[in-house]
């Protein structure tokens, strides 16, 4: 099957920091860009970060400099380090590639 997983959410205090993980179950992955995408309580989704399969990234505006995006060897797994994190953080994390989306995963950051 293919599909992507993410992992790594959770609650965190404001300055803290957390590791998200998306992995994809095929090679084809590799081929294409893979992007985070957050959706707050009441907000539409948005573009947090993306990474093309050359490596190039791109950040929103509100995330830039705390966050970071990066993929794994085999280009199938893609992490956002999160730095720095404030409350607005606050979130479901997806991870879209190849015409796929993953099933979210909760970040939480306390004040």
């Amino acid at each position: 099957q293919v599909q992507l997983v993410e992992s790594g959410g959770g609650l965190v205090q404001a300055g803290g920091s957390l590791r998200l993980s998306c992995a994809g179950s095929r090679r084809i992955f590799s081929m294409y860009d893979m992007v985070w995408y957050r959706q707050a309580p009441g907000k539409q989704r948005e573009l947090v970060a993306s990474i093309t399969s050359g490596g190039s990234t791109n950040y929103a505006d509100s995330v830039k400099g705390r966050f970071t995006i990066s993929r794994d060897n085999t280009k199938t797994t893609v992490y956002l380090q999160m730095n720095s994190l404030k409350p607005e953080d606050t979130a479901v994390y997806y991870c879209k590639s190849a015409g796929l989306w993953g099933q979210g995963t909760q970040v939480t950051v306390s004040s």
